[in-house]
Formats: C-alpha cells, sequence, structure tokens
C-alpha cells in the first residue's frame, strides 16, 4: 500500500497552473492585488491538474491520537490519561476542535492509533504486542465505512489502534518499523476513505499528552536543525522542565542517529504512532491529488517525513498556520511552505487549520465566480 501510494503521487501540472495565472490577469483586480491567494489558487490548480481548481469542499478533519512512551520522562506536566479524555470530549462535540469544525461545516473523524489507556467498548490488550492483523489495512475497524463518513454533525471514532502507545525513545526505538508501516498505512486507508466519500479537502489534527517532544525529535532528525530550536514549550513547561525536555530531544537523536533518508527509520526511532498516521494521511491526500491542509507542529513533523518519502507530496500541502511551537517554522521553512495565518495557536487538534479553511475555499472561489475585464465589461488599464 505504502509502495503503491507513493508511485501515484506526481508533479504539480505546469499548464494548469500557467492556466490559473492566465485566467488571474484576465479577472477584474488589479495584477497580484490578492497576494499570497493567487499563488494558492495557482499551486491548487496545478494539484487537481486543472483550472480553475474543484472547490475544497466538503472538508474532512481527521485527529489521530497516540500516547508516546518518553512521557515518563517528565516532558509535560499533563497525565497520561488526558488524552483518552480528550477523545470522549471530541466525540462528545465539546472541544475547540468541534466549535470550529461546526462554524466550518466540516466532518470531524476521530482515529485512535494508539492511545495508552482503553476507551470505552476497546478490550484490554498487550502494550508489547503488534495484533498482525493491523499490518493488513483491509482487515481494520470494518465500521470506517459507515455512509455517515462526512457528516458535519456527528463525530466519528475508528478503532486502529497499532500498540497502547510508544515506548521511551530515551532508552530504545519508538516503534518498531512494521509498527510505524502499520500506522502509516492507517493514515493512507483514513485519506482514501474520506476521499471515497466525497471530501475535497483534508485537514489534519491530533491528540497525544507528550507529543510535542517527538515531533521536535522528527524536526531535527530531518532539517538538521539543532534540538534547541526545534524543541518548544508544548502545553506550557516552565524553564527548567523546558531545558529537560531539550535534553531528552538530544538524548534521543544522539542515541538512535536517525537518517532522514528513511523516513521510516526515522518515524520509528523517535516519532509517535500519530505522527506516522498523519503522515501517511498526507501521501494519500497528495496520491489523489487532493489537498491536505496543514495544522500546526505535530502535522508539519509528519509532512517532512511524508516529503522524505515522495518529495512531489509538498505539492498537496498547505500550511493552515504558524504555530507558536518553534519547530513548527523550521519545519515549514524546509518544506518551502508559507502559513496562511499567524494568530500564536499552539493547541493543536485541526484548530489552525479550520480557521484557515475559509482562506483556501476563497483563494480558488475567486477563480470560479470573479468576471473578467470582457466579461464584466469593465475597461482595462
Amino acid at each position: 500500500m505504502l509502495e503503491t501510494t507513493i508511485a501515484a503521487i506526481r508533479p504539480a501540472d505546469e499548464a494548469a497552473m500557467a492556466a490559473a495565472r492566465e485566467l488571474h490577469g484576465r479577472l477584474t483586480k488589479p495584477a497580484g492585488s490578492l497576494g499570497a491567494l493567487e499563488e494558492l489558487s495557482v499551486r491548487l490548480a496545478g494539484l487537481a491538474g486543472a483550472c480553475p481548481p474543484p472547490l475544497p469542499e466538503p472538508a474532512a478533519v481527521a485527529i489521530f491520537a497516540g500516547d508516546h512512551g518518553v512521557h515518563a520522562q517528565g516532558v509535560s506536566p499533563w497525565p497520561q490519561e488526558v488524552t483518552g479524555q480528550m477523545i470522549g470530549n471530541f466525540l462528545a462535540g465539546g472541544a475547540v476542535v468541534n466549535a470550529f469544525a461546526r462554524q466550518a461545516g466540516a466532518s470531524v473523524t476521530v482515529v485512535d492509533v494508539g492511545v495508552a489507556n482503553p476507551l470505552p467498548a476497546q478490550p484490554a490488550a498487550d502494550p508489547a504486542v503488534l495484533d498482525p492483523a493491523v499490518l493488513d489495512p483491509a482487515v481494520l475497524d470494518p465500521t470506517v465505512l459507515d455512509p455517515a463518513v462526512l457528516d458535519p454533525a456527528v463525530p466519528r471514532l475508528v478503532v486502529a489502534s497499532v500498540r497502547r502507545g510508544t515506548r521511551d525513545f530515551t532508552v530504545t526505538a519508538a516503534l518498531t518499523r512494521d509498527e510505524a508501516l502499520a500506522a502509516v498505512r492507517t493514515g493512507i486507508r483514513i485519506a482514501n476513505e474520506l476521499i471515497d466519500a466525497g471530501a475535497g479537502i483534508l485537514l489534519t489534527g491530533d491528540m497525544g499528552i507528550g507529543n510535542t517532544t517527538p515531533a521536535a525529535a522528527l524536526i531535527a532528525a530531518f532539517t538538521g536543525a539543532d534540538p534547541l530550536d526545534a524543541t518548544g514549550r508544548g502545553t506550557g513547561i516552565d524553564d527548567p522542565t523546558y531545558a529537560h525536555k531539550v535534553a531528552v530531544v538530544r538524548t534521543a537523536l544522539t542515541r538512535h542517529a536517525p537518517d532522514p533518508a528513511d523516513p521510516l527509520g526515522v518515524l520509528a526511532a523517535v516519532g509517535g504512532l500519530e505522527h506516522a498516521a498523519l503522515a501517511g494521511l498526507i501521501l494519500g491526500a497528495a496520491a489523489r491529488r487532493t489537498p491536505v491542509l496543514l495544522d500546526g507542529v505535530i502535522a508539519v513533523s509528519a509532512a517532512l517525513a511524508a516529503a522524505a518519502f515522495a518529495p512531489d507530496a509538498v505539492c498537496a500541502m498547505v500550511a493552515g498556520h504558524r504555530s507558536a511551537e518553534p519547530g513548527a517554522t523550521v519545519a515549514l521553512r524546509h518544506l518551502g511552505l508559507d502559513p496562511l495565518i499567524d494568530l500564536g495557536l499552539r493547541l493543536g487538534e485541526g484548530t489552525g487549520a479550520l480557521l484557515a479553511l475559509p482562506v483556501v475555499s476563497g483563494a480558488v472561489r475567486v477563480l470560479h465566480e470573479v468576471a473578467t475585464f470582457d466579461s464584466a465589461g469593465v475597461a482595462e488599464k
């Protein structure tokens, strides 16, 4: 599945991009007056291979949730149980992501890809044992094909747990290669199912107490940045905890020496299950020539892995916002992406991507609906 997905990812269509630029030159507005929106619409035309590109609707948010063995190192003041509790909040519609999704008319799919504590109705499992079934996406959670997949009124849960949390990457690799691959495949599968259900744009979401620590490690591994520049304060930690967090990331990178040319190996060594699944979601969207709107630092760390698997996957990526986490700026610079908004957000969940969604929609709608000088009878300069 991963190999065929990567093989389907192609460069942007230059003819469609040229057509979009030419159309912008004929619309009833001064040339370049919409700034970054014009280049965004050109990029989306190149992704779709059509001018104008399809309107990015309906929108589907995929929130991947997982826990982290490195939490034992004291990198977050929040208890690990909060991950599962927040999934309950998502499904009840009470989180910030739900409020923003209702505003945008976006559906919310929550995917348990590695939560440590069993959720209601989930059987207990040995956290050290990988069920071989998860290596075959065809047998994962048949309820995911529910026809209400894109219902914006009803958040839904997909159970696709690879293992109950990663291992502590200061001691050993966070995941085996098979486990990392299973999570990537899950992300690809979710992308395909949402697109098959009619989604016109995918939005990344995440939940996992302590997940900014593996995000920092991934960013440093893929970009070569110093851990001090890639590591932020996450949910808000004090100076001693922050210094410890940087040291934890540095220790992990020294221990594993992950090779950025081997993205699966990097994800296995220092990543999280939600990071690997998000990388798969991005790859799946790129293979289907569907835009994927990135949220914050967790999403852009996963985007680095996706770009390492398939450089042309960047064509499908739109940076929703600039997270307050410093590693996000490092990653976006490496990817060559400019964020659409910058509000100092650091919540995750998909919130920044949802706030940026109307900007993406507006960029495409201009090409669909704005009159040309000729059709409107407006004189050009």
